[in-house]
């Protein structure tokens, strides 16, 4: 449990488009502002993903996640920068890796990294258990933190699995993401076990996927944990899903929840130390 809340903000994902909501950030350019705005209200990290320019869909180009982190660090070269290295439309590790191949000051702080394969509604996931332990030991090796990504209680045990084998290294990061179909559901109980589980000097942010966002992220502020949100995670601002979201207006409801709660928001600088990543301002990561 922490004093301060942790505030990951993930503002485009794989899955919003432009047809679905004129809100999520897409371009480099877009995503680039929200992220400053969000900067400038108070966010502690952002869980970046990129898009093909010409296409919009999503894509691991090491040259183009160079693009958002520079223009990100020109006005923030403090904020904790998240990379996804996600499995749902790629397969190979050299192509789901190819972010973390960015060095010195587009280096970035962590990269995600979901601990089991997983369906979704209408696509799934894949990380098998090779996939899993080689993006930790490039991760490992690169002085990048993991950003781990769990669904359920098997996930978080496989953390420690990877542990063992001294592929991860404390202070961890994890976000519990609640409400998958084929997950733990939002609910106290499967919420209380997933935080349980977790391994010792484990940090911790609840998601809730789509209408169940905003009850995990309460829920969270209220217990003394971190929240994700952002467009990523869900696109309606209310669960009747009758007015279409902002990522402002998402985080700045974080705000009032927080400020309700009587609990601040934490600064990048805050994780960083708390993490022991690099202080920033050209040096990222975890010192090696």
């Amino acid at each position: 449990m922490l004093d301060k809340v942790v505030i990951n903000f993930t503002p485009t994902g794989m899955i919003p488009t432009k047809k679905m909501t004129p809100h999520v950030p897409v371009s480099v350019s877009e995503i680039i502002e929200d992220v400053h705005q969000a900067t400038e209200l108070g966010i502690t990290l952002v869980h970046l993903h990129a898009r093909d320019a010409q296409t919009g869909e999503p894509t691991h180009k090491k040259e183009v996640y160079g693009e958002i982190i520079e223009g990100i660090r020109k006005y923030a070269p403090q904020l904790v920068i998240c990379v996804s290295l996600s499995g749902r439309n790629v397969s190979e590790l050299e192509l789901r890796a190819d972010p973390l191949n960015l060095e010195g000051n587009l280096k970035p702080d962590m990269g995600s990294l979901t601990l089991s394969s997983l369906n979704f509604n209408n696509s799934a996931s894949q990380n098998s258990p090779k996939m899993v332990q080689d993006l930790a030991a490039l991760m490992k090796e690169k002085g990048i933190v993991p950003e781990l990504e769990a669904f359920d209680n098997g996930m978080v045990n496989y953390s420690k699995y990877l542990i063992k084998k001294n592929l991860i290294a404390p202070p961890y990061y994890f976000n519990l993401l609640l409400g998958n179909i084929a997950g733990s559901q939002a609910n106290l109980l499967h919420t209380g076990m997933m935080i349980n589980d977790l391994p010792e000097n484990s940090v911790w942010s609840l998601a809730g996927l789509g209408g169940d966002q905003l009850k995990m992220n309460s829920l969270s502020i209220a217990i003394g944990g971190g929240v994700r949100v952002g467009l990523e995670d869900n696109i309606w601002y209310d669960t009747e899903k009758t007015q279409l979201a902002s990522n402002m207006e998402l985080l700045k409801r974080i705000h009032q929840l927080a400020q309700a709660n009587d609990r601040e928001i934490m600064s990048p600088q805050e994780f960083r130390e708390l993490m022991n990543l690099e202080p920033g301002n050209g040096k990222y990561g975890r010192d090696l």
